[in-house]
Order: C-alpha cells, then structure tokens, then sequence
C-alpha cells in the first residue's frame, strides 16, 4: 500500500504528496520511504520535539530513509 505522504529527508516534516519542496525548510530531499508519525502543537513545551530539534508546529515522520 502505498504512503499518501512525501517527508522531508532534512527535517522530517511531512508535506502532501504534490509539494516538490519541503514548506519548513525549503529542501527538495522528499522520501515516501518513512516509518512512524508525530503531531507536535507546542514544540517549546514538548520534549519529543527538543530531542527532534522541532521548533515549528506540524506532523514529523520519527524515521526517513
């Protein structure tokens, strides 16, 4: 079955499947190759985030390849 989501390889920020750049960081390295999904609100009061190094709100994949 195949993923309905591109991550970036950078900052691991999920994005649609049409984007041919990564909204957050602005880089082309996109994977559909990503395993795991976190949705981080507040990423100053999350520790997932700090360990992330997530300082933008938005959906992350925990693994890219």
């Amino acid at each position: 079955m195949a993923k309905q989501r591109l991550v970036c390889r950078d900052c691991h920020r999920v994005v649609a499947l049409d984007d041919e750049r990564c909204p957050a960081c602005n880089s082309t390295s996109l994977s559909e190759d990503w395993a795991g999904y976190v949705v981080i609100a507040h990423p100053e009061e999350s520790e997932i985030a700090q360990e992330m190094e997530v300082t933008e709100p938005g959906a992350y994949a925990l693994k890219v390849r």
